[in-house]
C-alpha cells in the first residue's frame, strides 16, 4: 500500500508533483540552513533551469558545484555579485530577481555541495 498517494496526469507524475517531491526531499534530507537554502533554491525557480536533466546550456547544481567549490570566500562574493546583474548571459529574469544577499547564500550553499 502506497502511504502517500501521488496525483497523476493522464497516468504520468506531472512536472509540478514532481516539484512538490523534490522539496519534500529536501526539507527532510537536509538540515537547519541548508535546507532554508536548498528550499530558496527550489522557490527562486534555479532548479528549472540547473536542476536534472538541465534546461539548455545551463549547467547542471553538481556541475557548478565542483566549479565553485575551490572558490575562495572573495571569489564565491565577486560571482554572487555578478549572479543578479542583468549583464550575466544576456539577461536572466530569474537571476534578476535575486537580492545580493540571496545571491550570496546560493552561492555558499553551491560551493558547498548544493545538498
Amino acid at each position: 500500500m502506497n502511504p502517500l498517494p501521488l496525483p497523476r496526469s493522464r497516468g504520468k507524475l506531472s512536472r509540478w508533483t514532481l516539484t512538490g517531491l523534490a522539496a519534500g526531499l529536501l526539507a527532510a534530507t537536509a538540515g537547519g540552513e541548508a535546507r532554508a537554502d536548498a528550499a530558496m533554491a527550489l522557490d527562486k525557480g534555479c532548479l528549472s533551469c540547473h536542476g536534472y536533466p538541465p534546461r539548455g546550456k545551463a549547467p547542471t547544481m553538481a556541475a557548478l558545484a565542483q566549479r565553485y567549490a575551490p572558490l575562495s570566500a572573495a571569489e564565491l562574493a565577486k560571482k554572487a555579485e555578478k549572479l543578479c546583474e542583468h549583464r550575466l548571459l544576456g539577461g536572466i529574469t530569474a537571476h534578476e530577481a535575486l537580492t545580493p544577499e540571496e545571491s550570496l547564500r546560493l552561492v555558499r550553499w553551491i560551493a558547498a555541495g548544493a545538498r
